[in-house]
């Protein structure tokens, strides 16, 4: 056991030296790749003793097209982790995010169990501790949906739905027999086994929200079975147990709960509520943070600290044996950086933890929570300039220790390529925003262009919500670069996008006015809410020499497409942007959809789509395609945020040579990329000119 650490260590050193000696002898600037293969780590689990914690990590595989997970136990006073399991290939929403990797301790912190997807099964795992080895717990024909620990930890709850033959036995019957087309059909996409689902290619249906997408007989109901871990035998349970995920009975005495924390002795019960006036808002703009002791019965006792009231608190967890309850607040007048607190419910005293510049907690989803036993927290640390890595805090002193560090030597290469910071400005009506500014590498002393993208822009950015812009790489090579986050969701799309046009506006004011970028050379990228923003600034301004976006906004193909599914369509359109049929509110298609202002969109735009979303956009995008005004990419078997390796690596390179092409009239050499720039030039026109070398 002893050399299987060491070896683990030693490789864990020699990987961290070759990356930082291969960073150090190439690298002059943050490269695409680099972005995408960052080390990520997720929702670290201490163990019940509080001496260890659990944590999983991701990275990107070009090569393979995949993703390499792994699973490790540290010790809080240790150096190194250890390396103990293999965690499999990652589950993914339908959207294409990656699902939490959540690890459970045995009581007595020999084993942790985990789900996994190993061999095409989704089965619930469990390592040693120690490194010693890891089995499956479950043998089950049918995925594994969750688990629970009961009786002490001698026995594994888990439910599945319909076996995985039968999944598939019912997708070759509609192949055979013709799929019939109904409201639950994703029309838009190929239909037979088109999406990925549990890591494999499956065929899909719409879930119950929005555009989600689940798999064939996904609705079979929850069976729960109990496992005995040393006998191994197996018996079927009546109803789900109390504790799992799936309990919707245990929320039920507190309706309005935005969030809740529950302690792991249930009777205690933390909880955020959102409370205010919407003015306009889709979220109540104001957040309660109350909770419940044992003995209390329904009494909540309401936080009335200065450090809670007035603060946009998004997270909430109780510290072990104590009446302590850990809140995270992430400050929007501050880039989303978040801070954490302690609250004795009992005295009402708040104290400080530990403050960042960035994020301060389980992994890139901001709500998630870092890892916590009576002394201490074991987070994930991430801001603008520095890749995840995992810190220990002190819940007393605040003292910080790094643990595990997998990203330091593009940190190092952060810290020596180039400048981030956050830029804090206000629009012509006073209001507050927020963005994390890439300055570019500028040796020619002109003022470079600047690449704008609106949404999210917390932690680590990378690229975006979705990650397709490379920030630091695009500062690498002379274009300043520019994360906006997003003011709260109005409920009037008009206002929405006017808003987002008003913080690009007047940044690119702001930062014009200080000598620090050409206002005649702004680009401007996003997905989802960030692709209806930069359609609407390229429809509604004459700010952007160039766009790039990613998903669709409304049409009425769009329309056409989504009718199908009835009213849940209907309600959602007429919610998000007061929509009826075209035929209902022809004035207020006309207003919002890109199909109906072609002749405003003026600048190049490059579409990057996901193949079940790009039928919904072409009734805007053929038209521009054929007048020479756009460029179309397609990325087979994607969802709403790509995720396959290659894709998201093509996609971050177009992107920077599209940015280079439009703002510096740079054009890349490779013989391979020479037919995209002749297409490019001929959308220049007539008296378009062939790029020049970049500055």
């Amino acid at each position: 056991m002893f050399v299987m650490k060491r070896i683990s260590r030693l490789l864990i050193v020699a990987v961290a030296l070759l990356v930082a000696c291969v960073s150090a002898c190439h690298a002059s600037v943050v490269s695409s790749r680099q972005l995408l293969e960052v080390v990520d780590i997720d929702r670290p689990a201490v163990s019940p003793d509080g001496r260890s914690v659990a944590f999983r990590i991701e990275r990107a595989s070009v090569e393979r097209n995949t993703y390499d997970t792994v699973w490790y136990v540290q010790g809080l006073d240790d150096r190194w982790p250890g390396r103990v399991a293999e965690g499999g290939v990652p589950l993914r929403d339908s959207a294409g995010g990656s699902l939490p990797a959540t690890a459970v301790w045995s009581a007595d912190g020999r084993w942790i169990y985990y789900r996994a997807l190993i061999g095409g099964k989704i089965e619930v795992w469990r390592a040693a501790a120690d490194g010693s080895g890891a089995e499956a717990v479950t043998h089950d024909a049918a995925d594994v949906r969750d688990f629970v620990l009961g009786k002490g930890g001698r026995v594994l709850r888990y439910c599945v739905g319909a076996t995985r033959e039968q999944v598939r036995s019912a997708e070759r019957a509609e192949y055979d027999n013709g799929i019939h087309i109904d409201r639950t059909v994703p029309i838009g996409q190929s239909l037979f086994r088109s999406g990925y689902v549990g890591g494999r290619m499956a065929t899909q249906r719409f879930g119950k929200i929005w555009f989600d997408r689940i798999s064939l007989l996904d609705d079979v109901p929850d069976r729960w079975k109990e496992v005995d871990l040393r006998t191994k035998v197996i018996r079927e349970l009546a109803a789900a147990p109390a504790g799992s995920n799936r309990d919707v009975s245990r929320d039920k005495g507190h309706p309005n709960a935005w969030r809740m924390s529950r302690a792991a002795d249930e009777g205690r019960v933390a909880i955020l509520t959102r409370i205010g006036d919407r003015q306009g808002l889709r979220l109540k703009p104001e957040v309660r943070l109350s909770a419940s002791l044992p003995g209390s019965g329904s009494h909540e006792t309401v936080c009335q600290a200065a450090s809670c009231t007035g603060k946009a608190i998004t997270g909430v967890q109780w510290r072990p044996d104590s009446d302590e309850v850990l809140f995270t607040i992430s400050d929007p007048n501050a880039g989303l950086a978040q801070s954490i607190y302690r609250w004795n419910v009992r005295s009402g005293v708040v104290l400080p933890v530990a403050r960042s510049s960035g994020l301060l907690n389980g992994g890139r989803e901001t709500s998630s929570q870092c890892g916590v036993s009576p002394a201490a927290m074991v987070c994930v640390s991430a801001t603008a300039s520095q890749p995840p890595r995992l810190e220990r805090i002190d819940l007393e002193t605040g003292a910080r220790r790094v643990l595990f560090e997998p990203n330091a030597a593009l940190a190092q290469e952060m810290a020596t390529s180039g400048t981030v910071r956050l830029l804090r400005w206000k629009n012509a009506k006073g209001q507050v925003f927020t963005g994390q500014f890439y300055a570019a590498k500028n040796r020619s002393g002109a003022r470079p262009p600047l690449f704008v993208n609106y949404y999210q822009c917390a932690g680590f950015v990378r690229g975006g919500v979705g990650d397709e812009w490379p920030f630091a790489s695009l500062a690498a090579h002379g274009i300043s670069a520019l994360c906006i986050n997003a003011a709260p969701y109005l409920v009037d799309a008009v206002d929405r996008y006017n808003e987002a046009l008003s913080a690009v506006q007047s940044a690119v004011k702001l930062l014009s006015a200080r000598g620090q970028i050409d206002a005649a050379k702004v680009g401007m990228g996003g997905l989802s809410f960030g692709s209806e923003v930069t359609l609407w600034v390229a429809m509604r301004s004459r700010l952007l020499c160039a766009a790039s976006v990613s998903t669709p906004s409304v049409s009425s193909l769009y329309y056409l497409f989504g009718s199908l599914k009835g009213s849940r369509f209907e309600n959602g359109l007429k919610e998000l942007w007061g929509l009826g049929s075209p035929e209902q509110t022809p004035d207020r298609w006309r207003l919002l959809s890109p199909e109906f202002n072609l002749d405003r969109l003026t600048a190049p735009i490059l579409f990057q789509t996901p193949e079940q979303e790009y039928l919904y956009a072409l009734d805007y995008e053929i038209p521009l395609i054929r007048e020479h005004r756009a460029d179309l990419y397609v990325f087979p078997n994607e969802p709403h945020q790509k995720f396959q390796p290659k894709h998201k690596l093509a996609v971050y390179e177009r992107n920077l040579d599209w940015f280079r092409f439009w703002l510096q009239g740079y054009e890349d050499a490779a013989p391979s990329k020479q037919p995209q720039y002749a297409r490019w030039r001929a959308m220049q026109g007539p008296a378009g000119q062939a790029g020049s070398a970049a500055p």
